[in-house]
């Protein structure tokens, strides 16, 4: 066991996006099968963990309002798991500085969770190997692994079961939806959808690994896939419209981020980013806009 830092230990966590996300039937537990190509993207929320008289959260940055302040937050669980493990009280303030879109199909809870457990684990000192840290990021989420090693990596399971990928470098355009799209309703949409017909089991791409380890963005952007684009277009009919405004500004492809309603953009170069975010925040097709570059590191302490 190290020394624990005196003060605060704050971490750096990036979002994600689903290159591609291939869907397999319902599993008797309720989850699905995944062949889920991660890569995470510069854009990130910061965790700091400082001593405390008890569990409390904190939050402030864009939508800060809607992220939950108790037990149910990641961070929070985080927290709890990690001080069960070692023998401790979670006793820490975690204070999370948003800028990843909330409820977005980018991960932010989930980067909030990895980027917790992280800093806890520094704060208090504890050293823990990192495959013991993934088997609890396992245990809080699906997506909760990825944010904590970052980069670009294929998660089969239900995503938890991580192969690193190799991943040139790409830009991307993200519209911010108004209001989120909850996971599970997405993937309910996706089971009635798929009601009544073979889904088949899922693979990755051949093609979109090539792709994503050339940096060739044409290729990439001719091989993108999501299965749950369909059951997030049927709750949020209106994205049509934001992915025809990118795609119209110039983007290569467009896709829905993982379960939405979040959409992102693949662009050339940073010019082409600054053309379609200008041009898809005029359509009034989206709240906002994001520009990020991929790949991004992993959860990691800042000094």
């Amino acid at each position: 066991m190290s020394a624990a830092p005196a003060a605060g230990v704050t971490v750096r966590v990036p979002a994600k996006v689903n290159v591609q996300l291939a869907v397999g039937a319902a599993r008797p537990d309720g989850f699905h099968d995944l062949a889920n190509v991660f890569l995470a993207v510069s854009l990130h929320d910061e965790v700091t963990a400082t001593p405390a008289d008890g569990l409390t959260i904190g939050c402030t940055g864009p939508d800060a309002d809607q992220v939950p302040l108790d037990r149910t937050n990641l961070a929070a669980r985080a927290a709890e798991l990690l001080a069960a493990r070692a023998g401790l009280a979670p006793d820490v303030h975690l204070h999370i500085a948003k800028s990843i879109p909330v409820a977005g199909g980018m991960a932010g809870g989930s980067a909030d969770g990895a980027a917790a457990l992280l800093a806890c684990d520094t704060l208090w000192g504890l050293d823990t190997p990192v495959e013991d840290l993934l088997d609890i990021c396992a245990e809080l989420g699906s997506d909760v692994p990825f944010s904590l090693v970052g980069g670009a990596a294929l998660g089969t399971g239900r995503g938890e079961l991580l192969t690193p990928v190799e991943a040139g470098s790409f830009h991307w355009v993200f519209a911010v939806a108004d209001g989120g799209l909850s996971t599970p309703a997405v993937f309910r949409e996706f089971d009635r959808l798929a009601a009544g017909r073979p889904v088949p089991a899922p693979e990755a791409s051949p093609a979109l690994l090539a792709a994503l380890a050339s940096g060739d963005a044409d290729a990439l952007a001719a091989t993108l896939a999501n299965d749950l684009q369909p059951a997030a277009l049927s709750l949020r009919p209106q994205l049509a419209q934001t992915l025809a405004a990118g795609t119209e500004a110039g983007a290569l492809a467009g896709l829905v981020s993982g379960s939405g309603p979040t959409t992102a953009f693949l662009v050339r170069d940073p010019e082409a980013a600054l053309k379609v975010a200008a041009a898809l925040e005029a359509s009034g097709t989206c709240r906002t806009t994001r520009v990020a570059t991929s790949p991004s590191p992993g959860a990691v302490v800042l000094p």
